[in-house]
Formats: structure tokens, sequence, C-alpha cells
């Protein structure tokens, strides 16, 4: 048994919305004190880190609102209801670059912000890209553009801020740490 347990006593929803919701949980502390907890829920995503056959890493350039500004990752998104990673990670390929691929490595999954929030990334990687004849669309509320760099140019990027996400940040170690193998 977990010696750091907070059992939760009463649990408030804040807000219910399309890709998240907001709860407040009143918690009974290891110490036998009570306390609050804001949490929240995620129904979690998937990330890819497709490289091309030329060894050029394809990230999505976007808009991000939390932010106000554009950022460069990997193509990601969220997961649907009780749907597979691998095939959430195929169809945002597919949907965000314009590739597909027969060939996912699982590489792992962590959660991105524990102290507030239960979302959990699952990462892939594949180098056995396929263009798509006819492109797939994605979300109408999605504007994305395609960028395709050596790992020496992304680590550029990190460098200039324009690469700036735990996820793309951690897949690109992955790359470097393949490369040295």
């Amino acid at each position: 048994m977990d010696k750091f347990v907070e059992k939760t006593i009463r649990t408030k929803q804040i807000f219910s919305g399309k890709v998240i919701s907001v709860q407040v949980d009143d918690v009974l502390l290891p110490n036998g004190k009570q306390s609050k907890r804001e949490l929240v829920k995620h129904p979690g995503a998937v990330a890819v880190i497709p490289v091309t056959e030329e060894g050029k890493i394809i990230f999505v350039e976007q808009y991000r609102k939390p932010l106000e500004r554009s950022i460069v990752e990997i193509p990601a998104g969220k997961m649907e209801k009780n749907e597979d990673p691998a095939v959430t990670a195929i169809r945002e390929l597919e949907e965000e670059t314009g590739y597909t691929t027969n060939s996912l490595t699982y590489v792992t999954s962590f959660y991105t912000s524990p102290g507030f929030a239960d979302e959990i990334i699952h990462l892939y990687y594949t180098d056995k890209l396929e263009k798509l004849t006819e492109k797939i669309a994605g979300d109408e509320d999605e504007f994305v553009e395609i960028i395709e760099l050596t790992l020496e140019e992304a680590e550029n990027y990190v460098h200039e801020k324009k690469i700036y996400d735990a996820k793309t940040m951690y897949a690109l170690l992955y790359v470097k740490l393949l490369k040295e193998d």
C-alpha cells in the first residue's frame, strides 16, 4: 500500500468540456489533516516520432492558444474514449502529416503534469513512412504546417525556443539515443 495515499472525501465537478474536465477533491492526508486538490482530467493522448528515409523528423508547427504563439512539435492528438493508442497514433500521423505507416514502435508513456493533471501521452516511433495519395481531413479547428528537420536542426529549434514542449524534447532525446546505438 502507498504510504502517501490521499483518500478522497468528496469531489466537486467544476467544468466538463470537449478535451478536459476540472474537479476539486477534498482529501484526507496521510497525517490525518484535510486539504483540497484541483484536478484536470484528460482522456490521454498519443504522439508519434515520424522519421523519413532521409533521416529527417517530421514536425508540425501550430498555434497554441495557452502560449499565445506557434511552436514546432511532433504530431500528436487526443485519444477517443476506449481507443487503442496505436490507432490514435496512425490517425494523428495521417491527419497532421499526410503520411501513414504499418510499422509503429511503442517507446514509452508518461504523465505530462502529475501535480494537477492525469493526462498521459503514449509515444511511438516510426521510420517506415508511406505518403498518402489523398489528404485526410483533420480537425476543422486545427491549422498546421509540416516541417522536416534533421536532428541537428531540431536541436537548434530547441535552443531558439521554437521547439518548446516536453513531449517533443523527449522525442528528440530518444532519436539522439537511437543514433548513438
